[in-house]
């Protein structure tokens, strides 16, 4: 398996142990859980994100119609 070296302040490194002790886990456990935990939010907020393009692209006119004041100018048209 790929491995990764990290390299923590003094401070950080004491708050991880005081926090895998608390928690009764090793700081390589606590530092996996911690860095998958992100990727899990990073990639939630990108398929919300894509959700919200492809909603927004499906209904374009309806958001055009309803708020033409917010609408760019076309090609050629002077703002």
């Amino acid at each position: 398996m790929p491995a990764l070296n990290v390299e923590f302040s003094e401070r950080e490194l004491e708050d991880l142990r005081q926090i895998a002790k608390e928690r009764g886990t090793s700081m390589k456990a606590l530092v996996r859980e911690a860095a998958a935990a992100d990727i899990a939010r990073h990639r939630a907020l990108q398929e919300g994100a894509d959700a919200f393009r492809r909603f927004f692209a499906a209904h374009a006119a309806e958001f055009a119609a309803a708020f033409p004041d917010d609408e760019p100018p076309k090609k050629g048209e002077v703002a």
